[in-house]
């Protein structure tokens, strides 16, 4: 089998979904291969947040590129919706903090990043029973139902024409004089102009496994970590903003269904729930909001999020391997740098003028 194209991405999460978008935007010609399905894996599991928990606490090299990805989201959604005709569920319905301790961080992150913030009324909390520490409500803050969005960038990319590649997993690479010529695949081999490599928790493991000899500064250190949620069959509008209390939160779709999470597990690769976090995440969901236990609890299920040291991701070029890049290592926020984290490394390789600054996410800023 060949196919020809400027760029070859190894992965097809919503980074390398997102990644292939907007480098077809710019004219490459672009391949995704996926090991498995699209976006089945963090992608699918995680809540849609589209900002981190508590931004104030996270390098503000995360905090760049989720405002950057907060301002594309709303066209991005638009052409999604228009093109495909499957809702990504882009919602900007405002997210309730209950404990916030740190206020004073808090409104010098959202009056440096020019966030709205207020604070809240009695009547947010007439239906949660919860201490509130200097709460606070973003208005502005939106989420995505990750499978919509998932399933609607897939049909784009097959609408724009760009070759998408299941179940074809990445088995070796010839590497000559600092270039990566040609992947072998599960389903042939693909010659290789310039390789991305976004596969989320996987890929510090690809890259010990197919390049063995680098050093270790050379290589992405990326671990999974696991996360569960529940799913409660609420009823519209029982819910209708998300609220983040301490750790965990509750997200309401627009269908009523409502998102409980999440648990954070340093698990190796097992994506195995446990009712051990399935009886912490119904009693914080049932305790934070009482009228929930009317509704039944209708799936349970966990994900490996591609976690890095403090949560900043890669993105960028290999120092050594001239046509190799990364964008991966997005932990808990790949939904909300997402559009920007795409954008980002497709400047890099266009040598386009950076929207963001590039050089929190380089390999020698992240060992």
């Amino acid at each position: 089998m060949t196919q020809h194209s400027d760029i070859t991405l190894i992965g097809g999460g919503i980074i390398g979904l997102l990644t292939a978008r907007e480098l077809h935007r710019a004219g490459a010609r672009v391949t995704l291969i996926e090991k498995n399905r699209i976006g089945q894996e963090s992608s699918w599991a995680g809540g849609g947040i589209l900002l981190p928990l508590y931004p104030w606490r996270q390098p503000h090299a995360i905090s760049r590129l989720v405002i950057r990805s907060h301002a594309l989201y709303p066209l991005l959604a638009e052409q999604l919706l228009k093109e495909t005709q499957l809702d990504p569920e882009w919602t900007p319905c405002g997210l309730l903090i209950v404990k916030n301790p740190d206020l004073q961080a808090a409104i010098d992150w959202c009056e440096h990043y020019a966030m709205r913030y207020e604070t809240p009324g009695q009547a947010f909390f007439n239906d949660l029973h919860t201490e509130t520490d200097h709460p606070l409500w973003l208005p502005d803050i939106a989420q995505a139902r990750n499978p919509r969005l998932v399933k609607s960038l897939r049909q784009d990319l097959i609408n724009k024409g760009i070759k998408i590649i299941e179940d074809c997993e990445l088995l070796t690479t010839s590497l000559q004089q600092g270039r990566i010529s040609t992947i072998d695949t599960t389903q042939g081999r693909f010659p290789v102009e310039q390789l991305v490599v976004s596969a989320g928790a996987w890929t510090g493991q690809l890259f010990s496994r197919l390049f063995p000899g680098q050093p270790a500064t050379h290589a992405p250190v990326i671990a999974p970590v696991k996360g569960q949620m529940l799913l409660i069959e609420a009823q519209p509008d029982t819910l209708t903003h998300m609220v983040l209390d301490q750790d965990r939160y509750l997200i309401p779709r627009r269908d009523g269904k409502i998102l409980a999470g999440s648990s954070v597990e340093h698990d190796q690769f097992d994506k195995t729930p446990s009712a051990e976090v399935y009886d912490q995440l119904k009693d914080f969901a049932f305790a934070l909001m009482p009228k929930l236990k009317q509704f039944p609890i209708i799936k349970h299920w966990a994900g490996l999020r591609p976690g890095t040291e403090h949560g900043v991701p890669y993105i960028g070029r290999h120092p050594e391997i001239e046509n190799l890049f990364i964008n991966a290592g997005h932990f808990r926020n790949g939904l909300a740098m997402g559009p920007a984290s795409a954008e980002l490394l497709a400047d890099l390789i266009l040598e386009r003028t950076p929207r963001v600054a590039p050089e929190p996410y380089q390999f020698s800023s992240l060992h």
